[in-house]
Parts: C-alpha cells; structure tokens; sequence
C-alpha cells in the first residue's frame, strides 16, 4: 500500500470518529469500563499466582521422624524424601532446633521449656520439606508417610487447597469476563460504524460504481474502529495503573498483610502483558466490528 493511500485511511478514519462524536465516546466509555474489569480480574490472577509462587517456595511440610531412627536412617529418609518428583527442598531440623524454635515461640515465659532441656527433649528430629508445585501436596504426604521412619507429617493444607480453588475460580472469572468483554465491545463497536456507513451509504455506492474495491472502501472504517479501541485501551490503562498501584500500596502497609509473609505485584511487574493484551483487544475488536457492520453494504 502506497503512502498516500495508507495516509489516507488514516485520515479517514480520525474524520468517522469525529463526525460520530456521540457514539464514538459511547463505544469509548463502554469500552473502557469492560477493559477495567477485565484488567482487575486479570491482576487478581496474576497476583494470585504470584501468592501461589511465593507459598510454593516458602510453605513447607514438616515431617517428623520416628526417635529410634539412627544417623544412617535419617541421612537414608532425606535421601527417599528428595528422590520423589515434585520436592523443591529438604531441610534438616534437630530436635534442639525445635526446642530453640518454641523457647523464641514464648519467649516471655522461658522457664517453660527449661525441664526439656538435654535428655528430657521430647521434640522430634524433621524434615522441612517444600515443594515445585502445591498441587502435588496431598500425593507427595501420602508417599512420604510410607518410608519406614517417618512419624508423622503437619502442612497448611487447609490453606493451600484455598489459595488454589481460589486461584482456578479467579481464572474462571477471568475467562468469562473476557468473552463478556469480547461480545459487549464488538456489538457496541459495530453499532457506531453502522452510523457511520449508513451516513454516507451514497458516497459508497459512488465509490463502487467508479471502481473502488471493496477492501478500499472498507480500511476507513476499519482505522475507525482500531482508533477507539486504541484509545480505549490507553485511557484503561493509566486508570488501571493510578488505581491499582494505590490499592496495593493500601494493602501491603496494612498489619493484617504484613502478617502472611507475602507480597502483591506491582503495576510496573504487569504492564507490559496488560499494555500488550489490550493494545491487541482494542484493535481487534475495532476490526472485527467494522467487517460485521460493512456486511450489508459491501460483497464479503
């Protein structure tokens, strides 16, 4: 395409949005807030996955090992432990360890543990053992407590199946709102060309009888629909941006956060997914808009 005719779109279409000012800022507004949404959703995910990183890398089980193992038998059960798929690490932790851990626990009250001190320990030696990925946990558990010398086995569970059903019900949300977004985006983008065109429906016919293609004819309103998406886009994401980084900023400088021993993402950590995605919605729904709204005018 030569440059006059490829300034031409251009053109063209900047003058579609502009003559349509009301339906144009419709799609925009429209646009946007089903863009927000997305975007919110999509940063849950992303955090939510980010949590499920950190809790794979930091939560570990704890498996206690039976007293009348001997050094050789501990040094064998790490060994067992290590070789299943799935196991990130495998980390020694003495009974005295255990001790110390609990003395620190209730340091306030020291006296308490000062009569399992030496022989009287009644802490088992463990292993803390943290995973690749948590999914595995309840198989890895059930495995491990079949080698000979293990007592018995405490993890968080509990927690883990919560972050992932929360995790996998984010992503449903995400996906829904997505083809939410898609339909919503789409049906109001194809509305406003459909102005547009039926405005100037003579000017087309014209346009045909003097030869014009129809992929000639079509790439104006086509640019229209890629501008407000555009700009729908941008607009999003500075939104999206300013509001996010001040929720989180809230969120980790308060106790109850600081308190789980995670942390959330920043924008900057997704901008360039977010920026990606919805630069390629924006002009996708443009395009898709604007050959559904041509249909009636031009042979497909």
């Amino acid at each position: 395409m030569r440059y006059n005719s490829f300034t031409y779109l251009i053109v063209e279409g900047f003058k579609n949005v502009m003559k349509n000012k009301k339906s144009s800022m419709t799609s925009l507004v429209t646009m946007i807030c089903a863009m927000f949404l997305f975007g919110a959703f999509f940063a849950m995910g992303q955090n939510i996955d980010e949590i499920l990183r950190q809790v794979q890398e930091e939560q570990g089980m704890q498996v206690f090992i039976k007293r009348e193992a001997t050094d050789e038998d501990i040094k064998n059960l790490k060994d067992e432990i290590t070789s299943l798929n799935g196991i990130n690490t495998v980390v020694f932790k003495s009974k005295q360890e255990a001790l110390d851990s609990m003395k620190e626990s209730f340091k306030d009250n020291p006296d308490v543990f000062a009569a399992y001190e030496g022989e009287n320990n009644i802490f088992p030696d463990s292993y803390i053992v943290t995973l690749t990925d948590l999914s595995l946990a309840e198989d890895i558990q059930n495995k491990i407590l079949q080698f000979e010398y293990v007592d018995e086995i405490t993890s968080s569970n509990l927690t883990i199946d919560t972050l992932m059903r929360i995790a996998k019900g984010i992503n449903i949300a995400i996906l829904v709102i997505f083809i939410l977004l898609l339909l919503i985006a789409v049906t109001i983008i194809t509305n406003t060309i459909k102005l547009t065109v039926h405005a100037r429906r003579k000017e087309i016919s014209i346009m045909k009888y003097v030869g014009a293609t129809n992929s000639f004819i079509r790439w104006p309103f086509m640019v229209e629909g890629m501008i407000i998406g555009i700009i729908s886009a941008s607009i999003t994401i500075v939104f999206l941006a300013g509001i996010y980084s001040y929720l989180v900023s809230k969120i980790q400088a308060s106790e109850a956060f600081a308190r789980l021993g995670v942390s959330l993402l920043q924008f900057t950590d997704m901008a360039q997914v977010i920026t990606i995605v919805f630069l390629i919605l924006g002009m996708g729904i443009g395009i898709v808009g604007s050959r559904i709204s041509m249909k009636k005018y031009l042979e497909v």
